[in-house]
């Protein structure tokens, strides 16, 4: 099977503009030939994370947000803050793709054996522009999928089950014992109570809604604090007793959380302690920052000894610290638990054009746990 390479597809596109505005379009590109280690997907699948909407919003005010163009290529516009500008300084005018992940059915190979041996195959693939009917791609960044698993399937094989196995790596590899994880209910939370379950280890949900906290415990999850509850601060030590964990891996980023946590640990050490330190407890308590579902700064006090750190923590460079054969072995475990530990669901399936509609936006924009969206290129659109 074979490209024409004069054909060309449609890709969604994110701009930053320096006068202060974002425009989301469709463009039309060219699908380039590939090279002897390449492939070209025809993407059927990828994921909204919230990751995708930090690279498609950028620092813009949606709430300013405004639609044109035709149903076919659909325009959206919206203001960026100026005092937000500044932050968005290394993107400015420069037209960008969007998209971290997706799955598709590859469509023509490059002359290697190992682009040829995926000819026709499924894959999941990484990478960045995703969001695109064609993916013109090297052949390390695709991942073979089982027969019989649909590109809905393996759309999400990389950013969420390779953070939480990330995150279950990065505890066993700092020497705890346990982990505490906020925004707990979302899809990549439930995924990361399927792996501690399975594997024998003691996990802290953090949730805001009494919904939320049904959502876990229907999985089999021991230990849910509530951030709504009068006795949040009381139930999270109670669990940091009971599990000894002094890890943690937070999604909002801002406000108290974070400082919370590390005084909840604090206590949950010194129910412990043998003798008094002015210090705090000597065993070192982490908090990692991955996320900023909460944009306000972050806030905490120093109620936690000395012994504490807190600091950002990123899928991919953890990946390259790992090495490549560690790497492979997590992805290995992601195909092989594809369709029960690592299964996604989505609450739409759209199309590149339905995206870029106000209503869908607003729905998929709202980052909530439940309104996890599918993107189908292959929906309503011809290349």
């Amino acid at each position: 099977m074979s490209i024409d390479t004069k054909r060309t597809g449609l890709e969604l596109r994110s701009l930053v503009k320096s006068s202060g505005e974002l425009e989301l379009s469709l463009v039309r590109t060219v699908i380039p030939t590939p090279a002897p280690d390449e492939v070209v997907v025809r993407i059927e699948a990828s994921p909204i994370n919230p990751s995708d909407i930090g690279l498609l919003f950028g620092a813009a005010d949606m709430s300013t947000a405004q639609a044109s163009g035709s149903a076919d290529h659909p325009v959206v516009t919206a203001s960026i803050p100026e005092r937000f500008l500044k932050s968005m300084a290394g993107r400015l005018d420069q037209s960008m793709p969007v998209g971290n992940e997706g799955a598709g059915v590859v469509v023509e190979a490059g002359v290697s054996g190992a682009a040829q041996a995926l000819l026709g195959k499924t894959v999941a693939v990484i990478g960045g522009a995703m969001y695109a009917q064609y993916r013109c791609i090297k052949v390390d960044q695709c991942l073979l999928l089982p027969v019989g698993t649909s590109p809905a399937e393996g759309a999400s094989c990389f950013v969420n089950p390779l953070t939480a196995l990330g995150m279950v790596e990065t505890m066993r590899r700092e020497g705890h014992k346990a982990i505490v994880h906020t925004a707990a209910a979302s899809n990549l939370g439930q995924m990361l109570n399927k792996i501690c379950i399975k594997d024998e280890i003691a996990l802290v949900n953090i949730v805001r809604k009494p919904e939320q906290e049904g959502i876990l415990r229907s999985l089999g999850a021991k230990y849910v604090c509530n951030t709504a509850s009068s006795t949040f601060m009381a139930d999270l030590t109670a669990a940091l007793i009971a599990t000894g964990a002094t890890v943690a891996f937070d999604a909002t980023g801002g406000g108290k959380l974070a400082g919370q946590i590390l005084t909840c640990m604090e206590a949950a050490l010194n129910k412990s302690a043998k003798e008094y330190s002015r210090y705090g407890s000597t065993t070192h308590k982490q908090v990692y920052i991955y996320g900023g579902l909460d944009t306000s700064p972050t806030e905490f006090n120093r109620s936690f000894g000395m012994a504490w750190g807190i600091g950002g923590w990123l899928l991919f460079p953890f990946l390259q610290r790992i090495g490549a054969e560690a790497a492979q072995s997590l992805k290995q475990r992601v195909v092989r638990e594809l369709k029960t530990t690592f299964a996604s669901t989505y609450s739409k399936e759209i199309s590149l054009a339905q995206a870029l509609q106000m209503s869908e936006i607003a729905e998929y924009g709202k980052r909530a746990t439940g309104t996890k969206y599918l993107i189908n290129p292959a929906l309503g659109q011809t290349a």
